[in-house]
């Protein structure tokens, strides 16, 4: 407990600096490290406090017992009961606990961009892009975290063709990374008049947002860059159809796309929108690297940008089934209202696992 109370008083000591909020981004990294390690400590205060409160009970029960024998046996029974409900709840709290001390990857603690696109289908796969952008909100508005959009391009029937959001929280891209991949829907088409069954696919991409140091080291070529400016349909006040303050960035070598119209001055999401793709390139070197350790230990990667990771069966019987823990669940309407904890925590807790057996 001491090395985390002495790494909370500097990052304490950081933030009371006068240029601390400088770089936005790592001045909302350090704040999220910090209100992270104030709940470990919490958590491991509370925890010690509890265990030794039900030992306690347990210890004046025995001696209940034998000072009574059968005489109170409902009593004894009530208070066992009662011991036992308290185990079970400071073991779910320790499991939360155990499945965040697996997020110690490089940008884990960072907040997220979250990106969802809509696949082949038309009408019904961009209103599957739609629910899961929902369903994405909705978990993040659950753990507390900030939600702001940062771009939009909707259907010309509802729906979306794609959006970006930005997440901001302690681990926010931690715990959303795993959910990268193509998110399948089977169910009766409410634009069917037909009332058949569709299948319907979305991609999802998460990426950390980084500092201005980090995505400044980055290399992008201007030449390498084709930059498009257009009117912002989404936030940006009174310049809103007036001026073309949304930027619209593709990098040419890759064919990586990334877009930003959340701010009112065309600079600013130029700027947003080049750390975006930066956060795109250090994603893809990344999983270059793993596919290529996985292929010289002999192993197939069992998850990469655009495999299928999960099936949301609405019709003819409803479950959600992640195919990579093959935990399922269901009760489809509460996964698809934000309860993905179940999902996101085995995710984490296996690949925690996979990296201690590959470090050991």
């Amino acid at each position: 407990m001491g090395k985390i109370e002495s790494r909370i008083e500097e990052l304490e000591t950081r933030s009371a600096d006068p240029d601390f909020w400088k770089d936005r981004v790592v001045a909302e990294a350090t704040m999220n490290e910090m209100s992270a390690l104030r709940d470990v400590y919490r958590f491991w205060t509370d925890l010690e406090k509890n265990i030794k409160d039900a030992s306690d009970k347990l210890e004046l029960l025995l001696e209940w017992e034998k000072e009574l024998g059968n005489e109170e046996p409902v009593r004894i029974h009530e208070m066992l009961d009662e011991i036992e409900k308290h185990v079970i709840a400071l073991d779910a709290t320790f499991r939360k606990q155990e499945v965040q001390s697996f997020l110690s990857g490089k940008h884990d603690q960072f907040s997220a961009t979250l990106g969802v696109s809509a696949g082949a289908g038309g009408r019904d796969a961009e209103d599957w892009a739609s629910l899961l952008l929902r369903m994405y909100t909705q978990y993040a508005q659950k753990r507390g975290w900030k939600i702001t959009l940062l771009h939009e391009h909707r259907g010309e029937e509802g729906g979306v063709k794609n959006v970006t959001i930005e997440i901001v929280g302690a681990y926010a891209y931690g715990f959303l990374r795993f959910e990268s991949g193509v998110h399948r829907l089977v169910r009766i088409s409410p634009f069917d008049a037909n009332k058949r069954r569709h299948t319907s696919f979305a991609s999802v991409e998460v990426l950390p947002v980084l500092s201005e140091d980090l995505a400044k080291k980055i290399e992008i070529r201007q030449e390498d860059i084709e930059v498009v400016t257009s009117r912002s349909s989404g936030p940006g006040g009174q310049n809103v159809n007036r001026r073309e303050t949304a930027v619209r960035i593709v990098h040419k070598p890759t064919g990586l796309v990334a877009e930003c119209q959340s701010e009112r001055l065309q600079g600013e999401n130029r700027r947003r929108a080049l750390e975006l793709l930066a956060a795109k390139l250090i994603a893809m070197e990344e999983e270059k690297r793993r596919e290529e350790a996985l292929r010289l230990r002999g192993q197939k990667a069992s998850t990469s940008w655009g495999n299928q990771i999960r099936s949301y069966v609405l019709h003819p019987y409803q479950l959600v089934k992640d195919h990579r823990t093959n935990v399922e669940v269901g009760n489809t309407e509460a996964v698809l209202d934000g309860g993905l904890d179940d999902f996101i925590e085995a995710q984490v807790h296996e690949f925690g696992e996979r990296q201690v057996e590959v470090n050991s």
